[in-house]
């Protein structure tokens, strides 16, 4: 494994050459392309030179418990008890980003909002979760935009689905999919009893059209006109579009834009993400249910989070992890969880991709 790094480290080291050689940088698309490849191995790469100098000092310290002096001798048992530590936390962390990596990590990503049980006040808090996500979007610099949404009178949302785009956006949020449970009293409770409601999150890559081809012959497009909340006109020309996929019986319609063709534009890019999503939930479902246990595969079935108001405190039930900061998240506050989350399935797949007899990085590098 050590040799493996040392060849992400010359290859690092080659892609800086050729980043500042004058013919790729005028290539633009090649400049891009060594330019994304330089920031995916940085990581690794600083990490692994860090390893390297511990390595190299852990050689050193030994070499001084063998002084005559007392002394030295000591305090360089004391050192290197402490570069033992280090050296075992950089290993476990090079093991983790040396992972396959998710495929689909790079892309933007459609999330969609629905309210499930809890009628009204399931509406309201999915306009929380929305405006959650966009908060946290902005703090990362990430660009939002609404691809279809269903409001209500109220301010919530029956439906809303939009595209988030940046780098690494699916690798962010890839974990949030599933159904969040609020707790709380709705404004409309009289008598102050607390009301449990539920908002189902789902996460897409999204699917260019290399990814997913959508056979014309095999789609049914309906326009009609738009309306608003409450079923009021808000259109006077059939710009609304419908999309049915006709093999799997997934629809998808889209009202937002005045023009019919920004509709039906944003429509395919849905169904693409729906369809590239099938598919993928369709490979999980042949996996182990032992490995999917441990590496989880963003089923969306069960309830992964709950917002207790009264006691101000989101818990996340896949890890058992409770913070006491419901309006800081709510606000955007997301990074605590998401990094959370991320550790712990990154340990999952390193538990699930070891082996007693798999390999350890070198213990010296000569």
């Amino acid at each position: 494994m050590y040799e493996k790094l040392k060849e992400v480290d010359q290859r690092f080291v080659h892609l800086e050459q050729l980043m500042s050689d004058p013919e790729i940088i005028s290539d633009r698309d090649a400049y891009q392309k060594y330019s994304r490849e330089h920031a995916d191995l940085s990581k690794i790469v600083m990490r692994f030179r860090k390893y390297s100098r511990v390595l190299q000092e852990l050689a050193e310290s030994g070499d001084l418990i063998q002084d005559s002096d007392p002394e030295i001798k000591e305090l360089a048992k004391e050192e290197m008890k402490t570069l033992e530590v280090e050296k075992e936390r950089l290993e476990e962390e090079l093991k983790c980003l040396l992972l396959p990596k998710d495929p689909n990590d790079t892309k933007d990503v459609l999330l969609e909002i629905r309210a499930g049980t809890g009628g009204e006040e399931a509406a309201l808090f999915a306009g929380d979760l929305f405006r959650m996500y966009n908060r946290y979007s902005e703090n990362k610099g990430w660009q939002v935009e609404i691809m279809a949404q269903n409001p209500t009178g109220s301010g919530g949302f029956k439906e809303v689905i939009s595209l988030v785009r940046g780098q690494g956006v699916y690798s962010q949020f890839k974990y949030e999919s599933g159904i969040h449970r609020v707790q709380r009293v709705p404004t409309t409770e009289t008598q102050g009893r607390i009301h449990t409601s539920a908002v189902t999150v789902a996460v897409l890559p999204e699917a260019d059209e290399v990814d997913v081809e959508i056979d014309p012959s095999e789609i049914r497009i309906d326009v009609f006109r738009s309306t608003g909340p409450g079923g009021q006109s808000v259109n006077t020309t059939d710009s609304a579009v419908r999309i049915t996929h006709l093999p799997s019986g997934l629809v998808v319609s889209c009202q937002d834009e005045k023009s019919q063709h920004k509709n039906k534009a944003k429509a395919l890019k849905v169904l693409r993400a729906r369809l590239l999503d099938k598919i993928i939930q369709e490979q999980n479902e042949k996996i182990s249910a032992e490995r999917k246990s441990q590496v989880g595969t963003g089923d969306r079935s069960g309830r992964i989070r709950t917002y207790n108001f009264p006691q101000g405190r989101v818990t996340d039930h896949r890890i058992g992890l409770t913070l006491y900061k419901l309006e800081a998240i709510l606000q955007g506050d997301l990074e605590e969880l998401i990094d959370e989350l991320t550790t712990y399935f990154q340990t999952q797949a390193l538990k699930y991709a070891e082996t007693e007899t798999a390999p350890r990085l070198a213990m010296d590098h000569s």
